[in-house]
């Protein structure tokens, strides 16, 4: 499409709406204004139009506010509630100091369709140019209500301390970055976005979600907006909740149970571990017979572990590690003095085994030494020694619930 036949032709264009769902009450919280352009009998993405460089910015920032101006009009007329999310690069708002489009969203006020329910997404790129102006302008927009959207968060991880810098409302994430990554690799990284949401007091909204993997994902990641053709396709008509083309609270509900079911079968795991420890408990003889105590636990737990030894109170290592290799326990007394309670959570944990008298289950960690993802059971033995077993990726990978 040559960009002059839709400037000039703007009766031909017109905005479709992507509905956003809530995680919440399953309801539909707003909508994304994309949009089409008739040619001929076929109504065609606008997306080419505003993603191509050589397109004058100013072409785009006209057809944005035609757009904008139908979009508004229709939610007033039909009386409709809930956010409008519009898409502004930084090149477009910076062309008057952002001033066009506050101007035209006053002028929608005085109509009737409040600030607070606009929502303007800009896309992570933009941060590489002019940050600290466009910067300055997205916090000057929040002064009138108006919310900030970041999208295609993850692209580019270097920028995580510019979003915390702008504070956004939304943190918009493609779900389709899930299959450019190893499952390692994004789960770091939305382990940094979820973290980085709760600091700055972000929700999470997951978009292009195609398949019921991709909705899952979105959930058991802490999505509270969820966005994408298997939930509802753009359309000219604003949908309504009634008329999605998903159930998603039977949906949800079904991955309720599934978590709920794998967590059951973590904690009995777990119960079943404290039994086999406290039944050897007569067995223990102090901190001077500690590695001939851990050899009556090795046997206890042959299938799961790879690596066991036990810390007093303080991290300092007391026993020597039993490590297991080709299918037999070593003794490794070099390492019997070390202190591990820099590590993270290290003497927290402590103190709750110590308190709660119950051993605990890590989260999943990458080990150092062996560079495996693996957990670690620990248990209280007495108030000041605490037995560490380190369980092995190739028993995590072979139950499912202890990979949650």
């Amino acid at each position: 499409m040559d960009p002059l036949d839709i400037v000039d032709n703007l009766e031909k264009v017109k905005p479709v709406y992507q509905p956003i769902i809530s995680a919440v009450r399953y309801d539909v919280i707003g909508y994304e204004v994309l949009g089409r352009f008739q040619d001929g009998q076929e109504w065609r993405s606008l997306g080419e139009f505003f993603q191509d460089n050589e397109v004058p910015e100013e072409f785009k920032v006209e057809v944005d506010q035609y757009l904008l101006d139908i979009a508004v009009s229709e939610m007033l007329e039909l009386n409709k509630e809930g956010y409008l999310f519009i898409n502004r690069n930084a090149k477009q708002l910076m062309i008057d100091n952002g001033e066009y489009l506050l101007e035209t969203l006053l002028t929608f006020e005085q109509r009737g369709f409040a600030m607070n329910r606009v929502v303007i997404e800009v896309t992570e790129h933009d941060f590489d140019e002019e940050f600290d102006s466009l910067s300055h302008l997205l916090n000057y927009y929040k002064t009138y209500g108006i919310k900030i959207a970041i999208d295609r968060v993850g692209a580019k991880s270097s920028n995580i301390d510019r979003i915390r810098q702008i504070e956004p409302h939304i943190l918009k994430i493609n779900t389709k970055i899930i299959r450019t990554y190893n499952t390692e690799g994004f789960q770091d990284i939305m382990y940094s976005l979820s973290m980085l949401a709760r600091r700055i007091g972000a929700a999470m909204l997951f978009e292009n979600i195609e398949v019921d993997s991709q909705l899952h994902f979105a959930w058991k990641h802490g999505g509270r907006y969820y966005q994408g053709h298997y939930l509802a396709e753009p359309d000219f008509n604003l949908a309504s909740s009634d008329t999605l083309a998903l159930n998603l609270e039977t949906k949800v509900d079904a991955y309720i149970q599934r978590e709920k079911s794998l967590v059951e079968q973590r904690l009995s795991l777990v119960l079943l571990w404290e039994e086999k420890i406290k039944k050897l408990l007569s067995k223990w003889d102090g901190p001077d017979k500690v590695d001939s105590f851990i050899e009556e636990i090795t046997n206890q737990f042959n299938n799961e572990s790879f690596r066991m030894f036990i810390c007093n109170g303080n991290g300092l290592q007391v026993s020597s590690n039993f490590r297991k290799r080709d299918g037999n326990w070593e003794q490794e007394p070099h390492e019997k003095g070390s202190n591990w309670a820099f590590r993270p959570y290290f003497l927290e944990n402590v103190m709750q085994m110590k308190t709660w008298k119950k051993g605990m289950l890590s989260d999943i960690y990458s080990d150092i030494e062996t560079r495996e993802m693996v957990r670690t059971f620990s248990y209280p033995l007495t108030d000041q020694h605490f037995l560490f077993i380190d369980i092995g990726y190739s028993f995590i990978y072979e139950n499912e619930f202890l990979l949650i």
